[in-house]
């Protein structure tokens, strides 16, 4: 049997839920063929722990694939992200209360790391499910995008694909602020969808996704 790893977040910033784990977790043990199906495993939102967490669920799972997922505050769609840049520099500080700024993921990586899913087609997938979706090209710069440098560099030259995906916030976290939100369920089924069409995809598409700025 195939392991689809697929991530959230615990929560952060003194709010009590975080999307990415609501979502991530309704779809563990979802099978995605015959001889596939999801796994769906939490990840603390600290810099200094979370790459041994991530390390040690890639060691005892062996996924064939690996799709972090975390919030993406101000986002209104399933955010497909390109690329993980090697710089931390956090707004806020995460939950063991640490802070950092301007300073390097690895010391010794490269600047970047693309993502190995069929980020094109994904979107598609989402769109043609009636949900918005797109792809973005910058993952932040706080533990989102060090986990999606962390995942990249630690699977580069395996075989196994891997990439991140930002959700937006939910209904009951924006309330009279403006912010947009998704529904649990239109997230949960968006979430399905990306990866069903990663895992069925070899090839990505050949079609736009970029901005202008």
């Amino acid at each position: 049997m195939h392991t689809v790893l697929l991530t959230g977040f615990e929560p952060f910033d003194k709010d009590p839920i975080n999307p990415s784990w609501e979502a991530v977790r309704r779809l563990d043990g979802v099978q995605l063929s015959e001889d596939a199906q999801i796994v769906a495993r939490q990840l603390p939102c600290a810099f200094a722990t979370v790459g041994a967490c991530l390390t040690q669920m890639i060691d005892e799972l062996r996924p064939t694939m690996v799709i972090a997922t975390g919030l993406g505050p101000g986002r209104s769609a399933i955010s497909v992200e390109r690329v993980a840049i090697n710089v931390n520099d956090a707004r806020i500080p995460d939950n063991l209360g640490e802070q950092p700024v301007d300073t390097p993921v690895l010391a010794d990586g490269p600047a970047a790391y693309f993502s190995t899913l069929p980020i094109k087609a994904m979107v598609k997938a989402v769109h043609e499910a009636g949900i918005a979706a797109s792809v973005s090209q910058t993952a932040g710069t706080f533990v989102c995008n060090q986990v999606f440098y962390l995942l990249q560099h630690a699977l580069a030259g395996t075989g196994v694909r891997s990439g991140f995906i930002h959700v937006p916030y939910l209904p009951e976290q924006v309330v009279d602020t403006g912010q947009p939100s998704m529904a649990l369920l239109t997230m949960v089924e968006g979430l399905r969808v990306a990866v069903c069409a990663a895992w069925e995809t070899g090839v990505d598409l050949a079609e736009t996704g970029g901005q202008v700025s």
